[in-house]
């Protein structure tokens, strides 16, 4: 696994407006890490990984709130003088999913029965007090942008990009390593189809994520009008993988 950027980016961090942030406050050339044509990768801390992990919750790229988010939670952490390490897990845990896709995804991870299997009452849990229990990231853990714009893992196409390839094929599939114990939910087709190409090109030895992933999980976004449907069809087989796997778990 990579070793956390915040050391290399903690003063370019503590130096950002404290104002409300705009995207040209934060798509900055501090805080770059590489370019590819209108492509635009920026530092945001998102290193942290749970290899304890039961349950692994894999999104396309941070978008610029989540950016926001965690780099906010970073700077706070920062002038409060938290040491480094524990700012990386802090910010993480502060921007994943935020907002109202955070709310669908704990509705459908519920109807899943996900609660029973990991001994909490309910899925917004692993948000909060039981996030011990799962590992939240995305194919390109860092935030990556088209023209300015969210990258919505369409254009350009991931495996068509060789900077993409290099954090979604390499990089990820050694993140997916780290969590070999850990059912793996994709969010959205895009992440699923990522996650089948993985599996069939083996980067990894032994790597059998098609056992314990939960293909063609719908994306909890609220853009997305074919969410309900897509959940239904295929509810069943996924609360059967997710029994097989989960389904001996003790409460911790």
């Amino acid at each position: 696994m990579a070793q956390s950027k915040l050391a290399s980016y903690h003063r370019v961090i503590a130096e950002l407006p404290d104002t409300s942030w705009k995207r040209e406050d934060l798509l900055i050339d501090g805080l770059l890490l590489e370019q590819e044509n209108d492509l635009s990768l920026y530092y945001a801390p998102y290193d942290y990984v749970n290899p304890a992990a039961k349950v692994t919750i894999v999104g396309i790229t941070p978008g610029f709130t989540q950016m926001s988010i965690s780099l906010r939670q970073a700077k706070d952490d920062l002038a409060a003088g938290i040491n480094l390490s524990e700012i990386d897990r802090r910010a993480k845990y502060a921007a994943s999913f935020a907002g109202t896709m955070r709310r669908h995804l704990v509705d459908m991870l519920n109807k899943l029965g996900l609660p029973e299997l990991l001994h909490v009452s309910d899925s917004s849990e692993l948000f909060g007090d039981r996030r011990e229990l799962i590992h939240t990231t995305s194919v390109i853990r860092y935030p990556l942008f088209h023209k300015g714009e969210n990258y919505t893992g369409h254009q350009p196409r991931m495996l068509s990009s060789q900077l993409i390839r290099k954090y979604a094929v390499h990089d990820f599939a050694h993140e997916l390593a780290a969590v070999k114990d850990s059912v793996i939910i994709p969010l959205g087709k895009s992440v699923s189809d990522l996650l089948r190409y993985i599996d069939g090109e083996k980067p990894l030895p032994g790597e059998r994520l098609h056992e314990r992933c939960l293909f063609d999980f719908p994306h909890p976004s609220g853009a997305n009008g074919h969410r309900k449907k897509q959940f239904e069809l295929l509810k069943e087989h996924h609360i059967s993988i997710l029994q097989s796997k989960l389904g001996n778990h003790q409460q911790l």
